[in-house]
């Protein structure tokens, strides 16, 4: 009886065959490499002349606790208002208005087309286009006395950050496939109802390491802020050391802090990914290898 070509079929034994490793010198020759690159600016910092008892003494000093809360501030703030801009910006773009994907790519091709140290300094100097602000005859108030530092770096990194945040939405929203919308739409659901329940939840997903991303990006962008005279990290740091001229024990201080919140900020992206995962493998079969959901309960 012949037998079924679609049967498995038995592999070979291996018993009496003499394994031989795999051998990586490429692997040894990048470590070795790596680890003595290492060891050279370990070696150098340590026996240069930066005196570390400033080090230590100036990473709990007051004028750079106080910096530090204000670069975490202007960061949080900022990335709110360019996710919310983002947002926004990214459905003109995808709306069936000419008007609204107009004004939106407008809006996109500016901000993007100009340099973020520029815009801060648009910002701050706004005092010279429109001296008041407000409603003529109602409420007015001077452009100067409005625009503190605080203020304009807000408007300007938050503004730009809205740009760069409405792409990435945007693709993101791309990426879904269009059967949902139809499966959706097919259950009496309105477009408003399928945008917040089902597109944007997978969405959030799918951009969430590149949001991640321009988080800790935005925390370094602040340091730009110090051109409109706003007290984030560095610039305390350097009104410190334009009296003592300890120029690099302080750098290193701001070097610490930037590691420090980059690190935390590294780690709750990594953790919320990872539940967010575990949402997916619980609607995913092909992941978690359980049945499909029934898709009325799924977008209930």
């Amino acid at each position: 009886m012949d037998k079924d070509p679609r049967a498995p079929q038995a592999l070979p034994s291996l018993a009496g065959i003499p394994r031989v490793p795999l051998r990586h010198p490429g692997r040894w020759i990048s470590g070795a490499l790596s680890a003595a690159v290492l060891v050279f600016l370990v070696h150098a910092f340590a026996t240069s002349k930066i005196e570390w008892d400033y080090v230590r003494r100036f990473l709990v000093a007051p004028a750079i606790l106080h910096g530090v809360l204000n670069t975490l501030i202007l960061t949080v703030c900022a990335m709110a208002l360019g996710i919310a801009l983002g947002l926004i910006v990214a459905l003109m773009r995808l709306s069936s208005s000419p008007v609204s994907r107009f004004v939106a790519s407008g809006y996109i091709w500016f901000f993007r087309g100009t340099p973020i140290y520029l815009q801060l300094l648009l910002w701050f100097n706004l005092a010279l286009v429109f001296q008041t602000v407000g409603l003529p005859g109602v409420w007015q108030i001077g452009t100067v006395t409005l625009m503190t530092p605080f203020l304009a770096a807000l408007l300007g990194l938050g503004v730009c950050q809205g740009a760069y945040t409405a792409e990435v939405i945007r693709a993101g929203i791309l990426s879904i496939d269009a059967g949902q919308y139809e499966a959706a739409q097919a259950l009496g659901m309105r477009r408003t109802q399928v945008m917040r329940k089902i597109v944007l939840p997978q969405t959030l997903r799918v951009i969430m390491p590149t949001l991640g991303n321009e988080v800790i990006s935005m925390l370094k962008t602040t340091s730009l802020a110090a051109a409109i005279d706003y007290q984030e990290v560095i610039h305390s740091a350097s009104l410190i050391y334009y009296v003592n001229n300890r120029v690099i024990e302080l750098l290193c201080v701001c070097a610490v802090y930037y590691l420090v919140t980059v690190t935390v900020l590294s780690y709750l992206q990594r953790k919320l990914e990872q539940r967010l995962a575990r949402s997916l493998n619980r609607v995913n079969p092909a992941r978690a290898g359980t049945a499909a959901p029934n898709i009325v309960e799924a977008t209930a």
